[in-house]
């Protein structure tokens, strides 16, 4: 299977336009990542652990975790031109069936919900703007809306999308520029007693069951530097500016949301931030009144815009691939006129669209896809060891090597592994939910497997 699917690189992935650079490869990174979690999840981390030296912990650890792993997808994309990222690199590592799986899990649970999510808080942000009144039905609609728009930009090709996707990341870096330096500005509230001699209470084992739920919001924020690799077919150079764009934009990311999470604790205080809901146009809210509140909420639409329009850029080219190995929809693998695939890009929005309108709570659909994406993510690092072991660099490429393997690799999927229980322990329901999709993957390999056999 694995020399069968390298032999269609020459078929498909030739087509594929190579225009992307170092700058694009990093701004996909950090807009895969800063969508509308750190203006949010920093409340739902608070409710977990109650002390800023654990709040901060919290994403300082999941920085690491984030910087590992992108360690990891450096050494894996430096030694390969395809496009399809973790799928490609778990069907040749482990089994074409592990890779189906993944692309599976990522168009009906990981990316659309995901995307589902982000459009729903973006229809709440650009209504709260426009001061009109907010309810599920007008953010489905509207955030449905959107999902449409940048459907049909990104089908018209990956240099508008990726024009779009650098605009949006340069804008809302600005809108958190001036949240950190509006947040520094405000005066501190008094530490609150209660809360901190409550923590001092807990048993071991409770501190760390609440730090793993912890981190489980933490991840989702810090998640997406992976989808980099999805477009690996599309850069120039790809060996060269995948990894830099990896390392360099999970760094910048992580002074990011450093940075806005101490504003938040310093503006708001510990018991504060756990209960407010929109923490970041709290800030706001303090350091300029309601007009530094509307200007955050100009800000969070823009960057969760920006965020779908990664999304749209990168995600379709997994389904791409598996439809070029003849194991998806054989429309999946054709290209439009502008040397994009269309159908696989039309696919994934219409899902988003219909996650979208049915979806409810944004912290049901966190768990419901942060249960799924960790495991991959825990079998991608496993794909290191397996190619180490084969010593053999594919298509003749001097990889890029893991600083500390195997400790940094085996620290990311001991992590994956404490994530992947707490989600579970946490939230069982709406991790068999998930789990149950994922698994309907398996006989679906096996019907396109047959096909293709035949």
């Amino acid at each position: 299977m694995s020399t069968t699917a390298h032999s269609k690189q020459s078929h498909s992935e030739a087509n594929l336009a190579r225009r992307l650079g170092l700058f694009d490869a990093t701004m996909i990174v950090m807009g895969g990542i800063i969508g509308a979690g750190i203006f949010t999840n920093p409340y739902v981390v608070a409710q977990k652990v109650h002390t800023p030296f654990l709040i901060l912990g919290a994403w300082a650890v999941g920085g690491l975790i984030a910087l590992a792993g992108a360690f990891i997808y450096a050494e894996l994309s430096s030694q390969t031109t395809e496009s399809g990222g973790q799928y490609v690199y778990l069907r040749d590592a482990l089994h074409p069936l592990v890779g189906f799986v993944y692309g599976w899990s990522l168009l009906f649970v990981i990316q659309t919900g995901g995307m589902a999510a982000v459009a729903l808080i973006f229809a709440n942000h650009a209504l709260e703007l426009f001061g009109v009144a907010t309810n599920e039905f007008r953010a489905a609609l509207l955030g449905s809306a959107a999902l449409a728009v940048l459907t049909a930009i990104n089908c018209i090709g990956v240099r508008a999308g990726s024009a779009t996707q650098n605009v949006f990341m340069v804008l809302k870096l600005i809108a958190i520029a001036v949240l950190v330096v509006a947040g520094l500005m405000v005066s501190a509230p008094a530490t609150n007693a209660l809360t901190a001699s409550s923590a001092n209470t807990s048993t071991t084992w409770q501190l760390l069951v609440a730090f793993g739920a912890a981190l489980i919001p933490a991840q989702f924020a810090y998640g997406g530097w992976q989808t980099a690799c999805f477009v690996a077919g599309e850069v120039r150079e790809p060996r060269r500016n995948l990894p830099r764009g990896l390392l360099f934009g999970v760094l910048g990311v992580i002074v990011v949301y450093l940075s806005v999470n101490y504003v938040c604790v310093h503006a708001l205080g510990a018991s504060g931030l756990a209960q407010t809901k929109t923490p970041a146009s709290a800030v706001m809210r303090l350091a300029m009144g309601d007009r530094g509140a509307r200007f955050l909420a100009a800000g969070i639409a823009i960057s969760t815009i920006g965020f779908l329009s990664q999304s749209m850029l990168t995600a379709p080219r997994v389904y791409f691939a598996m439809a070029d190995d003849r194991l998806f929809f054989k429309q999946l693998s054709k290209l439009n006129r502008a040397q994009v695939p269309a159908f696989a890009i039309a696919l994934q929005g219409l899902l988003a669209i219909a996650i979208a309108l049915l979806a409810s709570r944004f912290e049901q659909i966190l768990n419901y896809v942060v249960s799924v994406d960790v495991v991959f993510f825990g079998l991608t690092a496993v794909c290191v060891f397996v190619f180490r072991r084969r010593k053999t660099t594919r298509n003749d490429a001097k990889p890029f090597r893991i600083p500390g393997h195997p400790l940094t690799t085996i620290f990311f999927i001991a992590a994956c592994c404490v994530i992947t229980f707490s989600v579970i322990y946490n939230e069982p329901r709406n991790s068999a939910i998930s789990f149950g999709i994922m698994l309907a993957g398996v006989p679906a390999y096996f019907i396109w497997a047959r096909r293709m056999m035949a």
